[in-house]
């Protein structure tokens, strides 16, 4: 008899003791449940059919991080920051698939290293978020072209590429369409969905096609576009000001006898809703741009990779609260348009702009797969304010290494 089974029996029966122990029921009553009981049995993956498979992830990490405000270190001794992180991480992922649905989901713990106690310790054990949560159906299933429907939450990054911006929660629906075409190469295009703010009914809009491995060659070229400009009926509607159109080239290729993915690309956006207004010191300011290089993959013990790029992100080009990129740290925890006080945000103006835009600067990832399961992983990111007549003139850097144990 199988663990769940034996759990399952052994659970029922401390009920109905206690419903027993609780309750006029006489022998009949109890055998009749016995009886019910001994019928059931716990229908499995296989009974149901598909695939079921369980992964996990444990993380130990640690960052250094250096951030100044006009000069001013807003981290280290005096501050609200502390210069050195230390995170424990724990990741549960389930995915499951049959011949034309699947579903998936993630739960993330991430929580402050220390121990728990609130004047003399820093550690933490409430950080949950629910990390990835959605199903999907195979529409069409032919050799040269599927199309398929998904629905739920994921990182909106894990839909639609770039380096600089989608760094969102993906709360919607998205439908995607692929075809093999001959000399031409895999076309693709999706269109998605997704929730802003259910309190104002507010949703938004965004879209992507792709040609991938050009004409057999290893070039590929993506453009996207995101509506965000939405809803009028919003306190600092700035905030939402932003219809994006981004273009993404690449190459892709194994030189041999090396037999490692190189991968260059170059990516550039433009914010089509951007406008000359006084916080952005009257310029539009609404042009993101990445380029880079990466080289690797990691998949067993001895394996690496490397990626490397520099990024330039204008003030008014993504919203800050969709930064997926470098950043500028951003302590207080600001917007571009909006500064916190107290649980309220206030409009902004030119000098106190800051959010995690107006920036340029560059990141260095290296990886290296110890074991089969253990992957050493380190990145350094370095940004600089762009625009230096907007906002407080900032500097950031970061270190950051972690220890990721795989299952």
């Amino acid at each position: 008899m199988s663990f769940t089974r034996k759990f399952t029996l052994f659970t029922s029966a401390i009920l109905f003791t206690a419903v027993a122990h609780g309750a006029d029921i006489d022998d009949d009553d109890i055998q009749s449940l016995r009886d019910w009981i001994n019928s059931k049995r716990m229908i499995t993956v296989r009974e149901l059919g598909g695939q079921l498979s369980i992964s996990g992830e444990v993380r130990a990490e640690m960052q250094a991080t250096a951030e100044t405000r006009n000069g001013i270190a807003q981290r280290g001794r005096g501050t609200r920051a502390p210069t050195h992180a230390y995170d424990v991480e724990f990741n549960l992922g389930i995915d499951y698939r049959t011949e034309n649905t699947w579903a998936a989901a993630r739960i993330r713990f991430d929580n402050d290293a220390g121990i728990n106690q609130e004047f003399f310790g820093s550690g933490t054990n409430n950080k949950l978020k629910i990390d990835k949560a959605y199903f999907g159906y195979r529409l069409i299933d032919r050799d040269r072209h599927t199309a398929d429907i998904e629905v739920g939450r994921r990182g909106m990054f894990l839909l639609f590429d770039s380096k600089i911006q989608f760094g969102s929660n993906f709360d919607g629906i998205n439908f995607k369409d692929s075809y093999a075409i001959e000399k031409v190469g895999d076309v693709y295009y999706q269109l998605g969905a997704f929730l802003v703010n259910e309190k104002k009914n507010q949703a938004a809009y965004v879209g992507e096609v792709g040609i991938l491995n050009v004409a057999g060659t290893g070039f590929y070229t993506k453009y996207s576009l995101i509506d965000w400009d939405t809803k009028a009926d919003i306190k600092i509607p700035e905030e939402f000001h932003f219809i994006i159109s981004q273009l993404l080239l690449g190459y892709k290729y194994i030189p041999q006898p090396w037999d490692k993915v190189v991968n260059f690309y170059l990516g550039g956006l433009y914010n089509h809703r951007a406008r000359s207004l006084s916080i952005s010191d009257h310029k539009r300011a609404n042009f993101g741009g990445y380029l880079g290089v990466s080289v690797g993959q990691i998949k067993q013990a001895g394996d690496w990779a490397v990626d490397t790029n520099y990024q330039v992100v204008a003030a008014q080009s993504i919203p800050s609260f969709d930064a997926l990129g470098i950043g500028m740290g951003n302590t207080p925890g600001n917007g571009f348009y909006y500064t916190k006080v107290g649980n309220e945000p206030v409009a902004a103006t030119r000098r106190t702009a800051e959010g995690n835009v107006n920036y340029r600067g560059f990141r260095l990832t290296v990886q290296y797969m110890l074991t089969n399961n253990l992957n050493l992983f380190q990145e350094w990111s370095q940004s600089i304010t762009l625009d230096d007549s907007v906002g407080p003139f900032r500097r950031y850097k970061q270190y950051e290494l972690e220890l990721i144990y795989a299952f």
